[in-house]
């Protein structure tokens, strides 16, 4: 199994950046695909971005392209999502979650490892 924990939320004024990182443990984490995805109150849990597990390959959502970026430091056993240009309607909860030799994986059943996310708040 692999444990995920996510960390670098907080709350940011809007237009504001903030980095957020999903270090793994347990196995050798280069082997799988991970994604970011995000919940607000209310709301189903929808993806936000993901990168395969060589790297080499990344995908958004459209309502994060231009503004979100995931990479993968497989030395580190870390995955980050850096945000930048933040809105109001990025608050919410992100999850990592991974997939052994993942591709780019968009739904949330794609996945069977999860952390237990960390809350990102923007103010207007």
């Amino acid at each position: 199994q692999v444990q995920l924990v996510e960390s670098g939320g907080g709350l940011v004024q809007a237009g504001g950046s903030l980095r957020l990182s999903c270090v793994a443990s347990g196995r050798t984490f280069s082997n799988y695909g991970v994604g970011w995805f995000r919940q607000a109150p209310g709301k189903e849990r929808e993806f936000v971005a993901a990168i395969i597990w060589t790297g080499r390959s990344t995908n958004y959502a459209d309502s994060v392209k231009g503004r979100f970026t995931i990479s993968r430091d497989n030395a580190e056993t870390t995955v980050y999502l850096q945000m930048n240009s933040l809105k109001p309607e990025d608050t919410a909860a992100y999850y990592c979650a991974a997939r052994l030799w993942g591709g780019i994986l968009t739904t949330r059943n794609d996945y069977n490892y999860w952390g237990q996310g960390t809350q990102v708040t923007v103010s207007s």
